[in-house]
């Protein structure tokens, strides 16, 4: 803008006349620059900006009027700069810096021009460090300068600070480890370590570690922070392999992290990704810090090892139906003699609501995940669905038991030994327990009951039923002659529907019974027919044939 080498306002000053080195040396009096974390309020913009924007520049061809951290001015700064911002006298520039460019009023932003600048690469910050400390005369190693590049985040202003802070913290030459000590960084390669000591589910080996960096002065949020950027930089390097070339990171790093990248999955470094995120909201406000780092350590390394999804599914697709064997495989063994154990349940009509195994399984959260086939506890194998249990509640004959569980049990998940169920709101609270207990003392092993209060489940026995014979009910008005009986009955209603097995069995309940084969002593035959055509000779008083 002020360049006098130039005939006119140019982007490619020449850097020889007065004003550019006066601009650049920060002694040319035509432009101010304004610290506005420091300078927030009205009475401050008046006096910088407002009561001196009407002279005209003494030397130069505009005044230029340099904010930093713009955003940082009150409202009511904001509002008594804006009548300048709106009729600004033609020799007035401003510029405006921010790195919170959403904290900025409308207002202003509609009456300015923007300019997103880039962060700066790390190949060109590690080359202006480099320069830098050539001129101050400072010794520092190539490590110590990528560390800075990486602390700094491609920001400039940041990086220079940094490094000054450096030099003067070190003594002769400033190595890798001082700055590394200054920042509250961990090892590079000991991150590392950390990470695929985690990831290996070796919760004893990660904690060691995680200690001996605490003890080295390593801060529990950076180890956290640092492992989240080896996740992010393991799963952006599987994706695109380039990234592995990072110039801030030493030659051995970089093949490491490349090995590391090509032998683990997406879906396991996505997973670290969301628990470190977890762990670092975690640390941040827990009152020990160094606790919560070992805390969330301890939950990556047990959860890290799971299989995926694929394998899971496989493994359920490979199981074994439930109630089948192996081949070659004896089934259970029978009951011993005089403890027969319970009878086979009666099959209930919504059986169909309980069949399903065990896959979906729903935590106390109300997340979903999905479990593998589980091995039947030793001992259980004979309850391998959960109509086996309501049959062995049957066989014993806990009426009360029963009706609360038809009633009041949404069955979410089961397994032989497991049951995760959501009760009804009219269920008993002591449910679970009494469940529990009546099913350890029946069976002699053990049993895990959990209760869920998340919206899902089966429908319970009752309204399974329910919801079968209103099915049956509907099928039967379907049909053409009960249509009819009902037109010609108004009013009339379906009771109940039976098949027709259902009523032959319940007509051979209900008739009388066989006679036993008469003595042929006594006049009749051996096989119960007589001369006389009297083929039953059933007498209703006779007791004995009642």
């Amino acid at each position: 803008l002020n360049c006098a080498g130039r005939d006119a306002p140019s982007t490619d000053p020449c850097g020889a006349c007065p004003h550019c080195l006066r601009i650049a040396r920060g002694a040319d009096i035509d432009v101010i620059e304004m610290d506005a974390a420091s300078n927030t309020g009205v009475d401050n913009i008046r006096q910088n900006i407002i009561d001196s924007i009407s002279y005209a520049p003494s030397e130069s061809r505009f005044k230029v009027y340099i904010i930093d951290e713009v955003h940082m001015l009150s409202t009511s700064a904001f509002n008594a700069l804006l009548k300048t911002l709106e009729e600004p006298p033609p020799h007035v520039k401003f510029i405006f810096a921010t790195t919170e460019i959403r904290k900025v009023p409308v207002t202003v932003l509609s009456r300015c021009q923007r300019f997103d600048l880039r962060r700066i690469e790390p190949e060109d910050m590690l080359a202006l460090l480099r320069r830098i400390a050539e001129a101050e005369g400072a010794r520092i190693d190539d490590g110590a300068l990528a560390l800075i590049v990486r602390a700094a985040e491609g920001s400039a202003r940041d990086a220079t600070s940094l490094l000054d802070q450096a030099i003067s913290h070190g003594e002769g030459t400033t190595s890798a480890e001082q700055v590394r000590a200054m920042l509250g960084l961990a090892d590079r390669g000991r991150v590392l370590d950390l990470f695929d000591m985690i990831l290996r589910g070796d919760a004893a080996a990660a904690l060691n570690e995680l200690a001996a960096q605490y003890a080295d002065g390593a801060d529990p949020v950076s180890v956290l922070r640092d492992l989240a950027e080896v996740a992010h930089w393991l799963s952006v390097t599987k994706v695109t392999p380039d990234a592995a070339d990072d110039p801030t990171l030493p030659p051995d790093t970089r093949a490491r992290g490349a090995a590391m990248a090509g032998r683990l999955s997406q879906r396991v470094l996505g997973r670290v990704w969301q628990m470190l995120l977890k762990a670092l909201e975690e640390t941040q406000t827990a009152p020990n810090a160094m606790m919560a780092a070992e805390m969330a350590v301890i939950r990556m390394t047990h959860v890290a090892d799971l299989p995926p999804p694929e394998e899971l599914l496989r493994r359920l697709a490979q199981a074994p139906a439930p109630g089948s064997s192996a081949p070659g495989v004896s089934g259970p063994a029978a009951p011993p003699a005089g403890n027969p154990g319970p009878r086979a349940a009666t099959p209930l009509p919504p059986a169909a609501a309980f069949a399903a195994p065990p896959a979906p399984v729903i935590r106390s959260d109300g997340a979903r995940a999905l479990a593998a086939a589980q091995p039947a506890v030793a001992g259980l194998e004979r309850f391998a669905r959960f109509e086996d249990v309501i049959g062995l509640i049957r066989t014993q004959r806990d009426v009360r038991l029963l009706i609360e569980i038809e009633d009041n049990l949404h069955l979410v998940s089961y397994a032989p030994g497991r049951i995760t169920f959501r009760p009804a709101d009219r269920a008993a609270p002591d449910l679970a327990q009494r469940l529990s207990a009546r099913l350890i003392g029946w069976t002699g092993a053990r049993w895990t009951i959990s209760v869920t209060t998340a919206e899902a489940g089966a429908p319970t026995i009752a309204e399974a039923r329910s919801a079968e014979a209103e099915a049956k009910k509907a099928r039967a008005r379907a049909h053409p002659a009960v249509a009819a009986i009902l037109a010609k009955l108004p009013g009339a209603e379906i009771a109940a529907v039976r098949t027709r097995a259902e009523i032959d069995a319940a007509a051979a309940a209900s008739a009388r019974p066989a006679l036993p084969d008469r003595d042929p002593v006594a006049g009749g035959s051996a096989d119960g027919d007589d001369d006389e055509g009297n083929d039953d000779g059933w007498d209703p008083f006779d007791d004995d044939t009642l």
